[in-house]
């Protein structure tokens, strides 16, 4: 028997022990499975039995299953919002183009220089495609929404939130007083703060501090509150790791006669970072969902968008597809992201591997 199959064993038979191996155990595995005995058939007539895959909205009235017709036809204004019909195809590229950044930075044998370039190159193009301008018919940010704008808030905001992250956690941990001290009360401040309240500063009290004739764009003011936001969280994150990392690593680095820079930069990040990726990760799961709230101050998220679908007078009544639909959007996002947290953790980390 070949040492994978030994592994597979191995693994059902510890996940067989901690369902039914105490009566606590088996008794909780027990309800669970009664629980979805009692659940699934209902919620399958519901959503593939007895639902209503296409036609009018006269065909889903007095339906008994779910009317996945309303998101056949609401399915572009859910992915892309207002965005003009005729331009579609650059919402959708850009889109395509995040996500495509994103699986290229996925793998670590890509974290190369190169890609904060490509980064950037990128955040350019999502920038010209959904706004226009050289060659491209412009489009007002006011009407950017729906994927595209979750993709962006959420990828704009973690890019440059992680180096502003690191950079006030380095601060914190600084011997010079004045760095440590600006870098906790930034900290601290926005970690004592809902993002809710920094998007409404954000959107209404910063524009009455700026001058007369100056204005910023709804949109780019969103996206900084919601960088700091990120940058905070991920600051902590990463202290707490670099805390982690034994002290003899860099005492045994400073002894070889590496400056202290170099001892940062070369023994005690990357190994603090490593530490810190399970925190991380759920930091960016939980950026990712909370770029919702930007529908507070006006802007049309894809849960935004979503719920304006729900309002046309001609398909009045199907918040359960439409929420169900956006739901299965953000757990299928969640999910792969926290399984590529677990997979990185192992294989940045070779006694987990093994």
């Amino acid at each position: 028997m070949t040492a994978v199959r030994l592994a597979h064993l191995g693994g059902g038979r510890a996940w067989l022990r901690r369902c039914v191996g105490t009566p606590l155990n088996a008794a909780l595995t027990a309800a669970a499975l009664g629980l979805l005995a009692l659940a699934l058939p209902p919620l399958l007539r519901w959503a593939v039995l007895d639902a209503v895959w296409s036609g009018p909205p006269s065909a889903c009235r007095g339906a008994a299953g779910a009317c996945w017709a309303f998101i056949a036809a609401k399915l572009r204004f859910i992915l892309v919002g207002l965005y003009p019909p005729a331009a579609a195809w650059r919402a959708v590229a850009a889109a395509g183009l995040l996500g495509g950044l994103v699986l290229l930075s996925a793998h670590p044998r890509l974290w190369r220089p190169w890609l904060l370039g490509a980064w950037a190159a990128g955040l350019a193009a999502t920038l010209w495609l959904l706004g226009g301008g050289g060659g491209l018919e412009p489009v007002a940010s006011r009407l950017w929404g729906g994927l595209p704008l979750t993709l962006l808030l959420t990828a704009g905001g973690l890019v440059a939130g992680f180096p502003l992250g690191v950079a006030l956690a380095l601060a914190r941990r600084s011997r010079r007083r004045t760095p440590r001290l600006l870098a906790t009360v930034v900290i601290e401040t926005v970690r004592g703060l809902p993002l809710i309240v920094i998007l409404y500063v954000a959107s209404l009290v910063f524009p009455l501090m700026l001058p007369g004739g100056i204005s910023v764009d709804k949109l780019l003011r969103a996206g900084a509150g919601m960088t700091l936001f990120a940058a905070a969280y991920i600051a902590e994150a990463v202290r707490a790791a670099l805390q982690a990392v034994p002290r003899g690593q860099a005492e045994a680095a400073l002894s070889l006669g590496l400056r202290p820079t170099l001892v940062l930069l070369l023994v005690v990040l990357p190994q603090g970072l490593k530490m810190a990726i399970p925190s991380l990760v759920t930091i960016a799961i939980g950026f990712f969902q909370d770029t919702s709230l930007v529908a507070v101050i006006g802007v049309f998220d894809l849960l935004n968008t979503t719920r304006a679908a729900t309002l046309d007078s001609e398909w009045l009544g199907f918040h359960d597809e439409a929420y169900s639909f956006v739901a299965a959007v953000y757990f299928v996002v969640c999910a792969a992201a926290s399984h590529y947290g677990l997979w990185l953790e192992r294989r940045l980390n070779p006694e987990r591997r093994r």
